[in-house]
């Protein structure tokens, strides 16, 4: 059973194309591709220009239903041209539909690519795409892969995560749906997941469920396909602060599910669910749909409104960039072990903690030059927007796995420090 994070190139099947003519024929397709350039809000390239295009920097999207729903379909569209002209699949092997090519490629192309507007539609494109259809690829049959892995890869079909539990968010492990097998080997689920990203969009949903209480918690779990329109599914939106629903409740009744929607063996849940984790821990590839504001952004507020010469400012600024440098040398780090085919590993739950560490530095330093600004939508460009990326960024030292658990992977897996002490 081949795997998903092992390029072809490591096994001799395909040979590299070189960098700089893989670069030249990108851009070329790019630039045919007629989409416009990118004008402001995210990263570095090209430069932000203060007072055009959107001031937007939420870290969770806050739309309508209907404008989501249109942003997926864009979002589809342009993935399934990059998937038809080879770009969609790039570090996927040969075998599963892509090129196999090392990680550096893709953050080659994703350089070229951050030029254009090109459409984003939030975590539910990264979740279907980068998280479960790699999970399938690992861990599905021949037959799962066959018919289930080709349209969650080009994003015809779309997956969430049915994880979290109210009463097991960090404690993954301590979760209580159950998942009950009859006489003819077919199952039903019961319970409910929370905080489910795009849960009211997906078509399915991979689900970790209790397949056996008497074991100890970790072995008693099984992983399923939930088709999300299934009797029995019910999503419920959850309203944030900002005003948006990205997150959801779903609860699972009595849901009729066959045995050849189940992921990986009887009792494999748990380590189905920390291959998906690992996956959306791991920033080594890099990303042209940030969340939340960049630094540019910060900076050019500093320079907009005139307190870039402030030296309490400056020295903000300046400890922000140093974070910053530092995540993205981690990144590099951790990118050039995956180039040279080390499995995940505690290095994502450090690039992982960083990165949620930072997002909450770059809003405090907006915060910070903004002052009484971010108080009031007095309709000013870049200002009271902020609080789209202020409001949400809490949220990501919770999501994939809290501060507190990256801390305990790093300190025990890495450092080999001992144990935490269960409770009681």
């Amino acid at each position: 059973m081949p795997d998903p994070d092992v390029h072809a190139s490591d096994h001799g099947l395909v040979d590299h194309q070189p960098m700089d003519a893989f670069t030249e024929e990108a851009l070329a397709w790019l630039e045919a591709a007629g989409l416009p350039a990118r004008e402001s809000g995210r990263g570095e390239t090209p430069a932000t220009v203060w007072g055009r295009g959107s001031d937007a920097v939420p870290i969770f999207d806050d739309l309508s239903e209907d404008e989501h729903r249109r942003r997926l379909r864009a979002a589809a569209r342009w993935h399934q041209r990059k998937c038809d002209a080879g770009y969609g699949l790039l570090t996927w092997p040969v075998t599963f539909g892509g090129r196999g090519l090392p990680p550096r490629y893709q953050r080659a192309f994703n350089k070229l690519e951050s030029r254009y507007a090109v459409p984003s539609a939030g975590e539910l494109v990264a979740v279907s795409v980068r998280l479960v259809a790699r999970t399938l690829a690992r861990f599905g049959t021949e037959a799962q892969r066959a018919t289930l892995l080709p349209p969650l890869q080009r994003m015809q079909e779309l997956a969430c995560q049915l994880f979290s539990e109210p009463g097991a968010g960090s404690d993954l492990a301590a979760l209580s749906t159950r998942a009950t097998q009859s006489s003819d080997g077919d199952w039903r689920l019961s319970g409910q997941k929370v905080w489910t990203s795009g849960a009211q969009f997906a078509d399915w949903g991979l689900a970790i469920a209790r397949h056996d209480p008497s074991l100890p918690k970790h072995r008693g779990l099984t992983a399923f396909l939930v088709p999300m329109r299934a009797t029995g599914v019910e999503v419920r939106p959850i309203r944030q602060m900002t005003g948006g629903s990205s997150f959801n409740e779903v609860f699972l009744d009595e849901v009729a599910l066959t045995d050849d929607l189940r992921i990986g063996e009887v009792g494999d849940g748990w380590r189905v669910a920390m291959t998906t984790l690992s996956y959306e821990r791991d920033h080594s590839a890099g990303s042209n749909n940030p969340v939340g504001g960049s630094f540019a952004q910060v900076r050019d507020a500093a320079v907009h409104f005139g307190v870039d010469h402030d030296p309490v400012i400056r020295q903000s600024l300046a400890q922000l960039y140093i974070y910053l440098r530092a995540e993205q040398l981690l990144n590099r780090r951790v990118a050039l072990a995956r180039d040279a085919g080390d499995e995940p590993g505690p290095a994502e739950s450090l690039g992982k903690l960083v990165w949620s560490e930072n997002l909450t530095r770059i809003g405090e330093v907006a915060a910070e030059i903004l002052g009484p600004r971010l108080a009031a939508d007095t309709g000013e460009w870049g200002t009271y927007a902020w609080t789209g990326h202020l409001l949400g960024a809490p949220g990501y030292r919770i999501a994939g796995g809290s501060d507190e658990i990256q801390r305990n992977i790093i300190g025990e897996r890495a450092l080999g420090l001992p144990r935490e002490p269960a409770p009681g």
